[in-house]
């Protein structure tokens, strides 16, 4: 399944996903790494087989073999530190803050891509994710990299339409069963 076969497997009353995710993917002023990159991320975060299996393919088809390495890569350590940071940041407790976290993250100081494409990444996920401390690291480290606020949108933006694709294919899937 592909992008087009994923759009049509999305029930008639999400008819706006379906037209989003053509839009978000479609009319992105991302680059291609970033976009592809993006796309991948969001798929696996979804935790959604069905979107995982449609976009996959050709996120790797896009990316070089380190980009879409790199892309699994942030998933993988913001799934680790979206839980950590999250927990941490919303306990009332301000003493966890100041604890050694003790996880090994050496992959964000040398992702094997651009560095804002990584951040941007992880930025997508921690949306997803909703871990309000990474977001705004991951935002502050672009922001001060120069990169805009619109180019932010668009990649939590993607976020959003992914993560509703596959919440909804999900949903569809055991209800009709």
């Amino acid at each position: 399944m592909g992008l087009d076969e994923l759009k049509s497997a999305i029930p008639d009353y999400a008819k706006d996903l379906r037209l989003n995710l053509g839009s978000v993917i479609g009319g992105s002023t991302l680059s291609r790494q970033q976009l592809w990159g993006t796309v991948l991320v969001c798929a696996i975060a979804s935790r959604s087989r069905a979107v995982l299996a449609a976009l996959a393919p050709r996120a790797k088809a896009e990316l070089s073999p380190e980009a879409y390495t790199a892309a699994r890569t942030a998933a993988a350590v913001m799934a680790v530190n979206n839980v950590f940071f999250r927990t941490r940041h919303l306990l009332s407790d301000p003493e966890y803050g100041t604890l050694r976290a003790g996880l090994r993250m050496n992959v964000i100081g040398n992702p094997g891509v651009e560095k804002i494409d990584f951040e941007l990444w992880s930025l997508a996920v921690s949306a997803i994710n909703g871990c309000g401390a990474c977001l705004d690291s991951h935002e502050q480290v672009l922001r001060r990299a120069g990169v805009d606020r619109e180019t932010i949108q668009e990649a939590f933006k993607i976020a959003s339409v992914i993560q509703a694709v596959g919440t909804t294919l999900d949903a569809e899937a055991v209800l009709e069963e």
